[in-house]
């Protein structure tokens, strides 16, 4: 069992023809994610990674049955790409691009408002429920097949986590990159309640950063929602100073708000259990579960 992609995931790849299009569309196909098609507007017809490419996604979707699509296209034209997918009725939309402007991904926001479409990203590693499909860049031989679903902003702190829960023999559900930008699709509270009806899951590895309130917003989630599996949440940027942002666009506390302090008291109070460094997570997880 596994959430948002496996074996019946359909995708298409919006910027194929791209260098990192069809660098990571290779290496999707490899993995064995079921690559059927790609968009590039102006080079309907060709054919990259023997998929046939087509002008338009609606043409992709007619043509091929695709249900999802993974994003890999400048950040001028990110947010133009994934309100053609969510028009042509793609179920999921998984945005790489980073450096999308905050007042692109508004608009995105409210196109999306009406619609049963999920979006994931942007500026995401993207999906993989390991053995079934990897839709991104993640890379795919660290993760197993297993019963730990992991929700991360951060893609660099997901792979560290799955590792370390692979050496321990604790394969993965499904894991996903929300994203490190101030507007994004998925949330964590949309994951765990996805996590909380899959049961195949049982245990839930959650790993935040500075600035918002989305950790803070989960925590209370699963109070709200009897959330009974065990979580292990790592915020990062503990040491961050205010005003200044980290690494990802969504990662500054501003106001205030969005301390990685204020995170970790939200999530201890909802009986998660936080680490305090990211190297713990495996072990952790790997007692509560016992």
């Amino acid at each position: 069992m596994s959430v948002l992609v496996n074996k019946n995931t359909r995708l298409i790849i919006q910027g194929i023809t791209g260098q990192e299009g069809s660098f990571h569309g290779q290496q999707m196909q490899d993995y064995g994610t079921n690559l059927v098609g790609g968009v590039t507007p102006g080079k309907g017809g060709q054919k990259p990674l023997e998929v046939p490419v087509f002008n338009t996604v609606d043409e992709a979707r007619v043509a091929t049955a695709a249900n999802t699509s993974v994003i890999f296209v400048p950040p001028a034209f990110a947010a133009e790409a994934i309100m053609e997918a969510a028009a042509a009725g793609i179920e999921l939309i998984v945005c790489i691009t980073e450096g999308i402007p905050t007042s692109d991904m508004i608009q995105v926001h409210k196109f999306l408002a009406d619609k049963s479409i999920r979006l994931v990203g942007p500026n995401c590693p993207g999906v993989i429920s390991p053995g079934q499909a990897k839709v991104g860049i993640m890379p795919g031989f660290i993760h197993t097949p297993g019963s730990i679903g992991v929700i991360s902003r951060s893609g660099t702190l997901t792979y560290e986590a799955v590792h370390q829960l692979g050496k321990l023999g604790l394969g993965q559900s499904t894991s996903i990159g929300l994203g490190g930008d101030p507007i994004i699709g998925t949330t964590f509270i949309d994951m765990l309640s996805l996590f909380k009806d899959d049961y195949a899951t049982e245990g839930v590895v959650l790993i935040g950063e500075i600035g918002g309130t989305a950790e803070e917003e989960a925590a209370q989630w699963t109070v709200d929602n009897d959330f009974s599996k065990p979580i292990v949440a790592f915020i990062a940027g503990q040491t961050a100073p205010s005003g200044r942002r980290m690494g990802h666009a969504g990662a500054i506390i501003a106001g205030g708000k969005g301390t990685a302090e204020d995170k970790m008291k939200a999530l201890k109070k909802a009986d998660i259990t936080v680490v305090k460094s990211p190297a713990e997570i495996g072990s952790t997880m790997y007692e509560a579960l016992k």
